[in-house]
């Protein structure tokens, strides 16, 4: 298993700042956040960190050197818009985009995006099913010809009154995502597996492993801490941030030795990064890198 982190975190930083500090910090890759130039759309959204939109093929040579000389590995390009938009403006621009990832994804030999499934909100899930046999296919008809993997992330999005009631990801729970790799039988599609994300939809996040083993592509390690109090009052229909909050890894409620104990009982050896959404650890840039050393230094009691 190779541990790594999100980049999203260094917004602010250049690519060569983002990979000295993943390099200096011992990790052995990074995610790379490639959102389109100056449109973020949310917290921890609109970071780029290689502009896929002019990438050539010196400019990826420039990359690869660069991170060969400090011994980093590019797991994956991140890009997590809603695909499957009701607005057929927005959604035509996000699918666009994630094709440049896919064509970036192949140049610098990364071979791997790391997206969302998208939704339509205001749609039943039978109605979206639809919708991913409409959107998808050509999707990752071009990712396969590239070469590519896209590892879909399992966070529900659903934080908002802009994304209520059903959020912007459909493939959120094992019964879903059986029910998409039916309809999208693709070898090149897989998962990018968050525990975090279970925790608060009270879903099993170890016995999926063992299922799914073999559309693992990509791990994150985020912790989610729930408050039970809140729970209780605002019930599980709540918007989530109600009753929980993302956490750096061991501040939370995921239990990392069980997590990755059947990480490696599936014989998983790939790419696992650390995404960091903690507010507690927000403010300044030196309280967001004290975040990254705290939880790495607790994931190498487990991950070396």
């Amino acid at each position: 298993m190779k541990l790594g982190l999100l980049s999203a975190i260094l917004e602010g930083y250049s690519f060569e700042e983002m990979i000295d500090i993943v390099s200096g910090m011992g990790f052995a890759c990074v995610e790379v956040a490639c959102w389109p130039q100056g449109k973020a759309e949310r917290r921890y959204a609109g970071v780029s960190h290689i502009d896929v939109e002019h990438l050539d093929a010196e400019e990826a040579g420039r990359i690869l050197s660069y991170c060969r000389e400090r011994k980093v590995e590019i797991s994956s390009l991140g890009y997590y818009p809603n695909t499957m938009d009701p607005d057929r403006e927005k959604r035509e621009g996000y699918i666009s985009h994630l094709m440049k990832l896919i064509d970036a994804s192949a140049l610098l030999d990364v071979n791997m995006v790391t997206t969302f499934i998208g939704r339509d909100q205001s749609k039943s899930v039978e109605k979206n099913l639809e919708l991913v046999k409409g959107i998808w296919p050509p999707i990752l008809a071009h990712a396969k010809e590239k070469g590519v993997k896209v590892a879909i992330e399992n966070c529900p999005m659903l934080f908002g009154e802009d994304q209520w009631p059903g959020g912007h990801n459909l493939m959120t729970t094992p019964e879903n995502w059986k029910k998409i790799f039916d309809i999208l039988p693709d070898s090149n599609l897989g998962i990018n597996y968050d525990p975090s994300h279970f925790v608060w939809q009270m879903v099993d996040y170890i016995q999926p492993l063992y299922e799914f083993r073999d559309k693992i592509f990509h791990v994150h390690y985020k912790d989610i801490k729930m408050y039970p109090e809140k729970l209780k009052r605002a019930g599980t229909m709540a918007y989530p941030l109600e009753y929980m909050s993302p956490k750096i890894p061991g501040l939370g409620d995921v239990d990392w030795a069980k997590f990755v104990s059947a990480l490696t009982d599936i014989g998983y050896n790939g790419y696992a990064c650390i995404e960091v959404e903690d507010k507690a650890f927000e403010g300044s840039r030196e309280r967001v890198l004290e975040s990254i050393r705290l939880s790495k230094r607790y994931l190498e009691q487990f991950v070396v």
